[in-house]
């Protein structure tokens, strides 16, 4: 393992702990009813998977699902009109992914928080899926403006014998406008069960202009975050892993870090940079390694990343 693997490693070790008490949510912001929210809720019916409920309530809905790769796989892509989260705003996605079925969700384009004006924004993902479904979580970059206050909830329950592949970009300040993330907040939680059991649980609280920006436990003085979790029934080979780390590394070109690391099902592949382009040619290269290896499906790039 070379010395940028190690770090990362490092890193998702000491998130993967016990949550300490100073950096819990705030439990008003999940008991608190969302300014927009969507449920979708997928079956599989004679070998096709079909988005079966969808209820949305203010700014979030779904775009008609389809099927790009045939009836197996269904594609749906989340928007939010407004564009952007401005400070006091809440939403709240769930999906619900059926025994056996098979669901990519993406978005349109990238979502920005703005600065607040005096109120923590925040979002709540709650994702679920029975035996023997799937689930690609592939929203496109997050871009946090200087001086915005966001928390982020983001929950993944998982039946024996289901897949998981998640990925988040995070971009701080509007570097491409010579903007910094000075000042404001980020906090973030990551939690998924898998069979009833807690498998992986990370954190992040991150003060704009913090000395956790310069960490090499952290951000390590980049301005760019990408991270892809992986989860499946099955322990991916050394082999897979170097393969992952080498073709990524070739992308990278020496520019950033980039760390891949497996802790029991849990794959856990981490990019820190300068430029959400490379972060997303590094997280779609990875992806479409995983993506045959756990799905048994050739990867085409999610339609809506191409627009």
């Amino acid at each position: 393992m070379n010395k940028i693997d190690a770090n990362c490693l490092s890193q998702d070790q000491t998130l993967n702990n016990k949550e300490p008490e100073q950096n819990k949510l705030s439990s008003s912001a999940l008991d608190k009813k969302p300014d927009a929210s969507i449920s979708l809720a997928f079956s599989r019916e004679d070998e096709k998977c079909r988005l079966v409920g969808r209820d949305h309530f203010g700014q979030l809905y779904v775009q008609k699902p389809f099927y790009p790769e045939g009836p197996e796989v269904c594609h749906v892509v989340i928007v939010h009109p407004p564009g952007g989260v401005v400070g006091g705003d809440r939403l709240e996605i769930v999906s619900r992914v059926g025994a056996a079925a098979n669901v990519q969700i993406t978005t349109p384009g990238a979502a920005k928080w703005y600065k607040a004006n005096g109120h923590v924004s925040h979002q709540n993902v709650q994702l679920d899926v029975k035996a023997g479904g799937a689930l690609e979580w592939l929203p496109q970059e997050t871009i946090f403006f200087d001086n915005a206050e966001v928390e982020l909830d983001h929950t993944v329950t998982l039946a024996k014998d289901s897949s998981y592949i998640g990925c988040e970009i995070f971009c701080f300040g509007r570097t491409a406008f010579g903007e910094s993330f000075n000042g404001g907040r980020i906090r973030q939680k990551v939690n998924i069960r898998c069979d009833g059991k807690l498998i992986w649980y990370e954190q992040l609280n991150l003060a704009g202009g913090g000395m956790a920006m310069k960490s090499p436990l952290v951000l390590a003085d980049k301005t760019v975050c990408a991270t892809l979790i992986a989860v499946s029934d099955t322990t991916h080979t050394n082999e897979l892993i170097n393969t992952l780390r080498e073709d990524a590394d070739k992308l990278a070109n020496g520019v950033g870090h980039l760390g891949v690391s497996q802790v029991k099902s849990v794959l856990v592949a981490r990019y820190l940079g300068d430029s959400s382009e490379i972060a997303r040619q590094i997280m779609l290269r990875i992806w479409g390694i995983l993506r045959p290896a756990m799905l048994g499906r050739k990867a085409e790039v999610p339609r809506m990343w191409n627009t």
